[in-house]
């Protein structure tokens, strides 16, 4: 898979600690042929489809950084273009900083997980928010509402993207979701219910034997 995510790697101070830490030239080698036009591609577009939430990082002016959790059902966050990310944001706590982080930066960064298969997707971009009451939302609403999923839609955020880059597995613990696990335990409960029933049957044909 692709990797586009110089934009994180190349800072003065990012690559100071590579120097310290003796990874600087093993670095270099590694991002000389990344490409950095920042198009997500079909694995990724295919992953984000998938996901049913995602981690959203954003600074505010005090320059305290902030992440907080985004959740919908599954592709709640769509691809609308090949560098172009947006999701329809619902009402929660009412604390509102994320939104009002997004007024003073509109730099964010998004990590989408695959816990099940030990994967990761981090993405930086740059957020614009509209608010859900003006009728210029109202195209984009039409493209990344979620019909028949009840909550209160208060505005619509896209994400231009600038760079990403999937992640290695390492320390990633593997987790399931309900749904996830759902036919492996249906399973499950279909070949106890019928070693429980052919139990039953031994007992009577014991029983049975016993009373003759």
């Amino acid at each position: 898979m692709p990797h586009r995510y110089l934009t994180a790697l190349e800072t003065p101070s990012v690559e100071a600690a590579q120097r310290e830490y003796g990874s600087y030239s093993a670095m270099r080698r590694l991002i000389a042929g990344w490409d950095t036009d920042a198009a997500l591609g079909d694995d990724e577009a295919a992953f984000i489809a998938e996901r049913d939430s995602f981690y959203l990082g954003t600074v505010g002016e005090n320059g305290w950084p902030y992440v907080q959790h985004r959740g919908g059902p599954p592709g709640f966050l769509k691809v609308l273009g090949p560098s172009l990310l947006g999701w329809a944001d619902y009402r929660g706590n009412r604390q509102y900083v994320t939104v009002g982080n997004l007024k003073a930066s509109a730099r964010v960064s998004l990590f989408l997980m695959d816990y099940a298969h030990r994967q990761r997707l981090k993405i930086l971009g740059e957020a614009t928010t509209i608010d859900a009451r003006h009728d210029d939302a109202l195209p984009l609403l039409d493209r990344v509402s979620t019909p028949d999923y009840r909550a209160h839609v208060e505005r619509v955020i896209t994400v231009e993207v600038h760079a990403y880059d999937w992640n290695c597995p390492q320390h990633i613990t593997p987790r399931w979701t309900q749904d996830e696990l759902a036919p492996v335990l249906q399973k499950l409960r279909a070949e106890l219910d019928e070693l429980r029933a052919r139990n039953r049957q031994l007992e009577k044909a014991s029983l049975k034997e016993e009373t003759s």
